[in-house]
């Protein structure tokens, strides 16, 4: 009794003429092994990923204490790293301005230059390098941890949703940690640009304080904050989504951190390119 061949299916059959579904397979391994793949497949991942974070964020069962551990230890590791890199980053760039003022003999309007610095790109920038820089990388170690001990995969036999439970609790801490940070380097810079430009560079204090407000307003710390966070939103996603992705043991958790900060500043010198441009139009345009 002779066994009739298996007959190909409607997926092996497709495919240029002549190749065979083993070459057809071995074609599709090496397209999906190519780095422009890949980093497709990462990015779409990561979209879903941040949808799923969307979704459960406005909801009922918000873990409110996770978040306020997560806000605490965050804080902890980012106050004394942002507050040591805010005074010599501001105190420099506002010791440039200044230079640049005294050459054209307008040495007063240090207060305005140093509000503009401070208030629009400094804050910001530095308030959340520091959040990414160490409390992203901390949730990322604690998450890619877990990871690997399979704690996470417990969860999920369990029914518990690790991005409820665990995610949207530690990127919501890093948003509003970031908005916080930005407030306290804001004003660690102007009172050391005050510091630097009335003591070392000759500017009179009351024309300092007075033009504080010559070229910022309201809007434009409001829009500061807005900035720091969204920010600390990229962050605490990245941080999450790496964490949560990690593989190969504890090196793939090294690993997976120091992405964490490449990736992270590469989101945010991006976003303020895009929020700085758009706030410019809005500003001018009004």
């Amino acid at each position: 009794m002779t066994v009739a061949p298996a007959r190909p299916t409607p997926a092996e059959q497709a495919g240029p003429a002549g190749m065979t579904p083993e070459t057809r397979r071995m074609a599709r391994d090496a397209v999906r092994g190519t780095l422009p793949f890949k980093a497709l497949s990462t990015f779409g991942d990561f979209y879903g990923f941040v949808g799923k974070v969307f979704a459960q964020m406005f909801t009922r069962r918000f873990q409110f204490r996770e978040f306020v551990s997560q806000a605490w230890f965050i804080t902890t590791v980012s106050f004394g790293p942002a507050l040591l890199v805010s005074i010599p980053f501001c105190v420099v760039i506002i010791f440039q301005v200044n230079q640049l003022l005294i050459q054209i003999g307008a040495v007063d309007l240090a207060g305005a230059g140093a509000a503009v610095a401070v208030v629009r790109e400094i804050g910001p920038i530095v308030s959340v390098l520091v959040v990414a820089g160490a409390g992203a990388t901390a949730i990322c170690a604690d998450l890619g941890s877990r990871k690997i001990r399979e704690e996470i995969d417990a969860m999920v036999t369990l029914g518990i949703d690790p991005i409820e439970r665990l995610v949207v609790p530690r990127v919501v801490a890093s948003t509003l940690v970031g908005v916080a940070l930005n407030g306290m380097v804001t004003v660690v810079g102007l009172v050391g640009g005050y510091f630097f430009s009335v003591v070392l560079q000759g500017a009179t204090p009351g024309l300092y304080l007075s033009d504080l407000t010559l070229l910022v307003g309201l809007p434009d710390f409001l829009a500061s904050e807005a900035k720091a966070a969204v920010f600390g939103l990229l962050a605490g996603l990245t941080a999450c989504y790496l964490g949560l992705n990690a593989k190969g043991g504890p090196k793939g958790v090294g690993e997976a951190v120091n992405q964490t900060v490449v990736f992270a500043f590469m989101l945010l010198f991006a976003a303020n390119s895009v929020i700085s441009a758009l706030f410019l139009q809005i500003k001018l345009g009004a």
